[in-house]
């Protein structure tokens, strides 16, 4: 049995490293560097006017769509700030060191360019499910903006996002830090590998039951709960890793230098060589991190922003935009800093959440990863709760709307697969999914990258002879 995980896991850690190869970082990065220069610049420019549209000053109810701006980007928030930000980050570094926080900058930075894109397509091209509601979404931009004769391509895009949204890194995540920070201290499990796993397995189960408890309400239910809790895990980490900062104050300039410095030397890079030498191994790792962690291009949170309730295509792709900055420029910058300045990533043999316990232990010795425990639940459990619309959505696409609940039983099921299977296997799993759903997304965005602009600078003309 073990030799055939071993194998199942090779097989998957093969398929990513090929599938994350040069073709597509140029379509993911190059293709939202050319977004951001076609655009010239033009949603950095709105940047306050975002901020306005968010805090609902431009929100209509008889708009059509089904949640608020605030409430869409909450939702596309609570799946993308999550372990990523806390767990993804620590993978990031344990592998590629401080370097791999800068490609992780450069995505998101040019990811803010394609989420203002892909995300003002996911009105513009709104389409009707089998049940006569208007969803958004790659695969309606797809049909609606590019054609039926491009249909296979959002088949593809479908059958890849519900594998991509599985909660299986959540759950394993999830499960680990209970495991680790809370059980094997506290004497409850022991740490070897019978009682971890069936530990895991009760772990699993009781996660499964609380999340069906939300997600079987459907996307309003989840627009509330996530509105609710996305402000809250934010402020409370934020506020845990400052001190963390400012506890360590003088080690900050120094390491935030090595950001830099290693991106370009990959130093302390131990991964496998790609695009020819280790340089190209730490920028694919970064890209990759990047994209686990804010979805730029890959095309979920289109399905939330779709949803909103709002007649301005542009509005949205602008609330969008703030995604990336919120979830890698900001949340997954102070993870990195916490574990880098604390010197946990060069002194422990832990990796994912376990290395940023390590690094709250370290900064509050007896308590901090109980401080980190509290942020993971939140953080977990509402990126739990988004990533089961996600996959619905695709499968309402592809066998109808009336039929779409069928996932979540799926997607529940795998909850328990999760919390007892090894990060590795997950993690490539999930990174080759996302990989897939990025063609599908990137390719319509530049195809359809001219109807945004026209539809942009009809909006700011507009919306300047208003103030005038």
């Amino acid at each position: 049995m073990q030799h055939f995980l071993d194998y199942t896991e090779n097989i998957l850690i093969g398929f990513a490293n090929w599938v994350w190869g040069m073709p597509l970082l140029l379509l993911l990065l190059g293709g939202g560097f050319f977004l951001m220069v076609y655009s010239r610049f033009l949603p950095f420019k709105h940047f306050g006017h975002a901020i306005a549209v968010l805090r609902g000053k431009y929100d209509h109810p008889d708009d059509p769509g089904q949640i608020n701006h605030y409430e869409a980007l909450s939702t596309a928030l609570a799946a993308t700030i999550g372990m990523g930000n806390i767990s993804g980050v620590a993978v990031a570094i344990t592998i590629g060191g401080p370097g791999a926080l800068f490609w992780m900058w450069i995505s998101a930075f040019v990811g803010m360019a394609t989420k203002f894109y892909t995300c003002t397509l996911a009105v513009l091209y709104r389409g009707k499910d089998s049940n006569g509601e208007i969803q958004g979404g790659p695969m309606y931009v797809i049909v609606e903006g590019l054609g039926k004769a491009w249909r296979p391509l959002a088949v593809l895009f479908c059958i890849t996002g519900m594998f991509g949204a599985l909660p299986i890194f959540q759950a394993n995540q999830l499960t680990q830090a209970i495991s680790d920070i809370v059980l094997v201290p506290a004497g409850l499990v022991k740490a070897n590998a019978e009682s971890t796993f069936f530990s895991d397995l009760i772990i699993g189960i009781v996660i499964t039951i609380f999340v069906s408890m939300v997600i079987f309400g459907g996307i309003k239910r989840i627009g509330k709960v996530a509105g609710k809790m996305v402000p809250v895990m934010a402020l409370l980490y934020f506020f845990a890793v400052i001190v963390i900062l400012l506890l360590n104050y003088e080690e900050v300039p120094r390491y935030f230098a090595m950001i830099f410095s290693n991106a370009f030397t990959a130093e302390n890079y131990n991964g496998d060589p790609m695009l020819g030498g280790i340089l190209g191994g730490l920028i694919i790792l970064g890209t990759r991190r990047a994209a686990f962690s804010n979805e730029a291009g890959i095309g979920t949170a289109p399905m939330a922003h779709g949803a909103a309730k709002t007649k301005e295509p542009v509005r949205e792709g602008l609330v969008a935009m703030l995604g990336p900055a919120i979830d890698t420029l900001f949340i997954c910058t102070l993870t990195g800093l916490a574990i880098l300045i604390t010197g946990v990533w060069q002194t422990s043999d832990a990796n994912g959440v376990s290395l940023t316990a390590s690094a709250f232990n370290n900064a509050f010795p007896g308590f901090g990863s109980y401080i980190l425990m509290i942020c993971i639940l939140i953080f977990s459990f509402t990126s739990l709760f988004s990533y089961s619309y996600y996959g619905s959505k695709c499968l309402g696409f592809l066998i109808g709307a009336h039929r779409q609940f069928y996932y979540n039983y799926f997607y529940v099921f795998t909850i328990l697969v999760g919390a007892t299977s090894s990060l590795t296997a997950i993690i490539s799993l999930i990174d080759g999914m996302y990989a897939l759903m990025a063609i599908p997304t990137m390719v319509s965005a530049i195809l359809l990258a001219p109807k945004v602009n026209e539809k942009a600078r009809d909006y700011f003309s507009r919306l300047k002879q208003t103030k005038d």
